[in-house]
């Protein structure tokens, strides 16, 4: 049985709460990021909502690159920044009705890439086994189809003659918001853990390899050799935890997404800027 918020890794389910009302003014990227419609679906050249409306925010990016809000996310954008209502950029994709992803069931061979792939944990599943899709919880992004090594993901509009915020509410924008950030949370805390073990590994093998009984030089020599190569794993570890923690304080969110969102998004990019010097 499932209810309103998202599902788990392990099928468990969580329920999304409603944030407590802060006191603390809104950023402009706040408040651009609340006129969004929160798909996640990264077609703005960004790998999540939020840090598509800290661009706009800071002037590096437009504000007609949001094709799920369509044109009425830009009028909504267009009135909180004080600019002109402009045409949706075709680059970055076209308004359309809201779509939901339904897997063939019979091909899918639970391969557990489209459930890496969701941004909202909208898929059921685990590895070698069947994976279904929640309808109510697809944000119809489409970030699962490209990964599908069989092929067995379909788009089905559900909205037919609604497209952008009319095939969307306010509601289930708040809630795949809520999922999305659950999820970014989730996987963080499961790469800490594992991080955690594997130091707490290096360090028990170091230990060991420093309390072993050398008989000869020859062993003496190559526990120190043992030694060397675990201190040097355990220096290039944390220097990488370092290294993740900086990119995490520029909020650029792109070690959350997978290769193929990552692609997509450089294509976008790409595009854009194509278009920015057509020389």
């Amino acid at each position: 049985m499932f209810v309103e918020g998202g599902i788990c890794r392990d099928n468990s389910v969580f329920c999304c709460k409603k944030p407590a009302v802060s006191s603390i003014p809104k950023t402009l990227a706040d408040q651009i990021e609340d006129l969004l419609p929160q798909t996640q679906c990264t077609k703005c050249g960004y790998p999540a909502c939020r840090p598509y409306a800290e661009a706009v925010a800071h002037g590096s990016a437009g504000y007609n690159q949001c094709p799920p809000g369509g044109a009425e996310g830009v009028a909504r954008l267009a009135k909180l920044l004080g600019k002109p209502v402009i045409p949706l950029n075709p680059i970055n994709g076209a308004e359309r009705p809201r779509p939901v992803a339904v897997i063939d069931e019979s091909l899918c061979i639970g391969c557990t890439l489209c459930i890496q792939a969701c941004p909202v944990d909208a898929i059921a599943g685990a590895a070698k086994q069947m994976h279904t899709v929640v309808p109510a919880l697809c944000t119809g992004c489409d970030l699962c189809v490209a990964p599908c090594p069989v092929d067995c993901i379909a788009m089905v509009d559900v909205t037919p003659g609604r497209t952008g915020w009319d095939a969307w509410s306010q509601e289930q924008a708040d809630a795949a918001r809520e999922r999305h950030n659950f999820r970014v949370a989730r996987l963080r805390r499961e790469k800490e853990e594992n991080d955690a073990r594997l130091a707490a590994k290096a360090a028990a093998k170091l230990k060991a390899v420093e309390t072993e009984a050398a008989l000869s030089d020859e062993e003496k020599a190559a526990a120190e050799r043992k030694k060397a190569i675990i201190q040097a794993a355990m220096e290039r570890a944390r220097l990488k935890k370092e290294q993740m923690a900086a990119q995490a304080a520029g909020a650029t969110g792109m070690a959350d997404v997978s290769r193929s969102v990552k692609k997509q998004i450089d294509d976008i990019n790409h595009r854009l800027e194509q278009q920015k010097d057509p020389q």
